[in-house]
């Protein structure tokens, strides 16, 4: 399901490339950003996303009564963290390719061209290039930040589920969803290609 969500925002963008996907997100600041186009793939691959970082509700490896074997028995102190570790490195991966693909990555939520058109200097001028890049960086941290506050505020109030539920979950609701919003995304694209990428 994850790389079915992910193929209908490439298949939006005509591109694999990750600036291809953010510009083809720029053009009018937040209304353009793909979470408006694609909120069905949005919701699948952020609940895969989860579950791919073992984050409650889907922390099934360290459950207590799922748990008799295996690396979380085994090791204690310091290795131990660093299993923990790599599951935040990953949560925060995870909300930056979130933040790239669905939420205009570096994109301010109003277009660049209209902030500098009230400043009257040119998008080209240097100053201009600096505070762009620089708040480009802010966005995306702000962006990713806020995804893993969310995911943090999942896993204080959502219960963990089993092992049945989860899979009853990515086989029997999110493999088919993500199937029909591929059909459904490749169908708009063909009916109206100015706005799901011609």
């Amino acid at each position: 399901p994850l790389a079915l969500a992910v193929l209908a925002v490439v298949m939006m963008s005509n591109s694999l490339s990750t600036v291809d996907i953010v510009n083809q997100q720029a053009g009018a600041g937040i209304l353009s950003w793909n979470i408006w186009r694609q909120p069905v793939g949005f919701v699948i691959f952020w609940i895969c996303a989860l579950a791919e970082c073992e984050r409650l509700p889907f922390d099934l490896p360290e459950a207590e009564e799922e748990l008799v074997a295996g690396y979380q028995t085994e090791y204690a102190g310091m290795k131990f963290a660093l299993f923990y570790l790599g599951s935040y490195i990953n949560l925060v991966l995870s909300a930056l390719l979130v933040s790239v693909l669905y939420l205009g990555g570096w994109g301010f939520p109003l277009p660049v061209e209209w902030i500098v058109g009230l400043t009257g200097q040119s998008v080209d001028a240097p100053l201009v290039q600096v505070i762009t890049a620089a708040t480009g960086i802010v966005m995306t941290v702000l962006k990713a930040y806020l995804l893993v506050f969310f995911a943090i505020l999942l896993r204080w109030t959502v219960p963990r589920v089993r092992i049945d539920q989860l899979l009853d979950l990515g086989w029997k609701f999110l493999l088919p969803v993500a199937l029909v919003n591929l059909l459904v995304t490749a169908g708009l694209k063909l009916a109206f290609p100015a706005v799901f990428g011609g």
